[in-house]
C-alpha cells in the first residue's frame, strides 16, 4: 500500500508540473467554504496536495481497492482521530482549569 500510494502521489505531482492535471478548486473557493463552514464539498471530495485521493475511474479493479484502504485509512487517521485527540486535550484543559480563559484555534482539515 505504501508503494502504490508513494507511485500514485508522484503520478499526481508530475501531472501537476506538466500542466495535464490541475487542481480542482482555488484559493478563494477554500475561503469560501472555510467562511460558509463547508470544507467538505471542497476538501473532502477532491484531490488535495496533503491527501491525495488515489480512487479513480482509470485504475483496474485491484489497484482501485488498494486505494479505497488508503483513502479510508488516512480519513480515519488524519482526520478523525486527529478531532478526537484535539477534542479530548480541549475537554481536558477546560476541566482542569475551570476558571482560566483559552484561546483555540483549529485548521480546516
Amino acid at each position: 500500500q505504501v508503494v502504490f500510494a508513494l507511485n500514485q502521489t508522484l503520478l499526481q505531482q508530475e501531472s501537476l508540473r506538466a500542466g495535464s492535471f490541475q487542481i480542482p478548486y482555488t484559493t478563494e473557493d477554500l475561503i469560501k467554504h472555510y467562511n460558509c463552514g463547508d470544507l467538505s464539498s471542497i476538501i473532502f471530495n477532491h484531490d488535495t496536495s496533503q491527501v491525495p485521493n488515489f480512487v479513480n475511474a482509470t485504475l483496474p479493479a485491484h489497484e482501485r481497492m488498494t486505494a479505497q484502504e488508503i483513502d479510508r485509512y488516512f480519513r480515519q487517521e488524519l482526520i478523525y482521530k486527529r478531532n478526537q485527540r484535539m477534542g479530548r486535550r480541549v475537554k481536558d484543559l477546560l476541566e482542569e482549569y475551570p476558571d482560566k480563559s483559552f484561546f483555540f484555534a483549529f485548521g480546516a482539515g
